[in-house]
């Protein structure tokens, strides 16, 4: 994806409310990095299915693991898919009911995925999942083995053919509702981090990704 603000397909086009559209790959990257789960949609002989999974991003590509007895995994590389991201900013309060809207960031990403067949790049690529779940954690805990190696699969999905959608500020009122009567203006909302928990049968201290984890300061992702 190139820093252009032209699709880059006809599909990816976002016609509703377009000036909401984006289409560079900085936009992109940012709302793929800031989330743990993406939402896949695909269709089989049973129907339809859109099924959320743990996500992380490699330069151009989306990443995704799961058992290789997978019924979603074991699809995806038969059809195309489309791959949802979406983080909720604020609920906007207008002053008249059909223009309350929200604060949002949001992606579409289509294609096909792809096994990571190289072993050492399907090694390499989960050990990347786990920094970008707390930094630093990987050197501590006990790596993957060869049987759980070979009882996973790792896919992925070039991010070429994607669209992100986001909205950011106030009401957008019509003038004869300027004066209504109503307190207008927006509901912020973020994920928090809230205090770890140590296991029952843990007895170490906490290292410092840990102890930075509910107000950031830590290397958590």
């Amino acid at each position: 994806m190139t820093e252009t603000a032209v699709p880059p397909s006809e599909r990816t086009r976002v016609r509703r409310v377009a000036e909401n559209a984006s289409y560079d790959s900085a936009t992109l990257y940012a709302i793929v990095d800031d989330a743990y789960l993406c939402h896949i949609a695909f269709s089989d002989d049973k129907g339809s299915h859109c099924i959320p999974t743990a996500c992380w991003r490699e330069g151009d590509h989306l990443y995704i693991h799961g058992s290789n007895g997978s019924r979603m995994l074991k699809r995806l590389t038969e059809s195309e898919v489309c791959v949802t991201i979406t983080h909720l900013d604020g609920l906007v309060m207008a002053r008249s009911a059909f223009n309350h809207s929200m604060n949002y960031r949001s992606a579409m990403i289509y294609g096909s995925f792809e096994k990571v067949l190289d072993e050492a790049a399907k090694r390499s690529t989960m050990e990347a999942f786990m920094e970008k779940l707390a930094a630093g954690r990987q050197a501590q805990v006990r790596p993957g083995n060869d049987k759980e190696y070979n009882a996973t699969t790792v896919m992925r999905i070039a991010l070429a053919e994607a669209a992100c959608k986001v909205r950011s500020g106030p009401a957008v009122d019509d003038a004869e509702d300027m004066d209504w009567p109503v307190w207008a203006g927006v509901l912020p909302f973020a994920r928090a981090r809230l205090a770890p928990q140590t296991d029952a049968a843990c007895s170490l201290p906490a290292p410092d990704y840990v102890l930075g984890w509910q107000d950031g300061s830590g290397k958590a992702a």
